[in-house]
């Protein structure tokens, strides 16, 4: 999560993209965005506010050499000092035409900004914001003609939430760079995250924690509801909480003696850890740090349904 009250908004380039399956081509603008005091005081919450709760980040990702990942490469470029903004903004809306690998992905605004000093932890930073407005709401409009007023119904943008977007943070760990992504129209999963971003979860405690408590959640459900009862089911997810919040690092060996009585749920839980992490394509560590921010916003998932 980021803080945004030193931030300002250096550049901001605004472009259309279009979908190849259904005939609408991309419009491309020749010059950034030149805002009046009015419209830059509500821009500016408008595009990071969805990145001041975001507890997750994520890191590029290409199958070969992450150099080769396109947005990894046109952020960098976008950071330099001497960086043909608007023509590398047209690059990166014409990667996200490409991604458009089915009609009912929906055409809309890109936004490209360059923001500068974005508080992420406790130090400041730049960030490249990549934003697609999606959807328009309908609005009514007064205006005056003729000494009488008139109402007309025009469409806007509302300003309330982003339906895509991204911050590449001007900062990298040994993963490489912080990425943050909010998607709030998820109609269709791959399309931001993979196709366009490319970016996946790092190796940390924030994603460790993520996976076993998933790992949990799904067990409950699948092995312990059907087999056991709704009781049984909600005393282990009780008892995973509690280990969660009791201890700052978790050690699965000890995890299976404290939640489970029985030595035949134990041997349960192992196997259906290896089936776990062989369809979900994770791996489920036997020993990380606990994760607060990732605890908090998994524990609502460990509650019997």
């Amino acid at each position: 999560m980021i803080k945004r009250q030193k931030a300002s908004l250096r550049s901001c380039i605004i472009h259309k993209v279009g979908n190849k399956f259904n005939g609408t081509k991309n419009a491309f603008s020749d010059a950034i965005v030149d805002f009046d005091e009015a419209t830059y005081n509500l821009m500016l919450p408008y595009l990071l506010k969805p990145f001041m709760s975001v507890a997750e980040n994520y890191r590029f990702h290409h199958h070969s050499d992450v150099a080769l990942n396109e947005i990894n490469t046109y952020s960098e470029q976008l950071f330099k000092e001497d960086a043909d903004f608007v023509e590398i903004s047209k690059h990166i809306v014409t990667h996200l035409f490409e991604q458009s690998n089915s009609a009912q992905i929906k055409t809309g605004d890109v936004l490209i900004c360059h923001f500068e000093n974005i508080q992420y932890e406790d130090y400041f930073t730049d960030a490249i914001g990549i934003f697609k407005i999606e959807n328009k709401t309908e609005f009514f409009q007064t205006y005056l003609e003729d000494n009488n007023y008139d109402i007309l119904v025009q469409k806007g943008i509302q300003a309330k939430k982003v339906d895509k977007g991204c911050l590449i943070l001007n900062t990298s760990d040994m993963e490489g760079k912080i990425v943050l992504s909010v998607d709030n129209n998820t109609y269709d999963t791959q399309y931001w995250i993979k196709s366009f971003l490319n970016i996946r979860y790092p190796d940390d405690s924030n994603q460790h924690t993520k996976n076993c408590i998933e790992l949990c959640r799904e067990f409950s459900k699948e092995v312990l509801q059907p087999n056991f009862g709704g009781q049984e089911q909600s005393n282990f997810l009780a008892k995973t909480v509690d280990f969660f919040k009791e201890n700052e690092i978790v050690n699965i060996d000890t995890f299976k003696e404290e939640v489970f009585d029985e030595e035949d749920k134990i041997q349960l839980f192992e196997d259906y850890k290896k089936t776990y992490e062989t369809d979900n394509k994770v791996l489920i560590r036997n020993q990380f740090d606990v994760s607060e921010v990732a605890l908090k916003k998994q524990k609502q998932k460990l509650k019997p349904k």
